[in-house]
């Protein structure tokens, strides 16, 4: 799945089946006007293009997400430290850190998620 990375009206597209599905076709084309302003040749064409690159479905005329928002989202998180960092998390958290302090409780919080994630 090379081409996972959302436009902004793509993106703001698929939050909207993320937060309906599975929703029918043609509620989609109202909650897009609706929502949008789009027209209804605008939403199949979003969908037809999210449909290609493999994130939605239109099955049976009634939308529903291949991949949930966590996994886009953790898709393209590692992208980014792939494409900027390298593949290095170190890299990632130490330039994170260079702008920004961390307080007790993130320290607390983001230890527990290493600890549950180390092998």
């Amino acid at each position: 799945m090379d081409d996972i990375k959302l436009a902004e009206t793509e993106s703001r597209f698929a939050e909207l089946i993320w937060q309906n599905e599975p929703i029918p076709s043609g509620e989609l084309v109202a909650l897009c006007e609706r929502e949008l302003n789009w027209k209804k040749s605008t939403t199949y064409t979003v969908l037809r293009r999210l449909c290609q690159k493999g994130i939605l479905q239109n099955e049976n005329a009634v939308v529903t997400s291949r991949i949930k928002k966590e996994e886009y989202m953790a898709l393209c998180s590692e992208q980014v430290l792939e494409d900027i960092f390298e593949g290095s998390l170190p890299r990632f958290v130490a330039a994170f850190m260079s702008r920004k302090k961390l307080n007790r409780k993130q320290i607390d919080e983001i230890q527990k998620l290493i600890d549950s994630y180390g092998e």
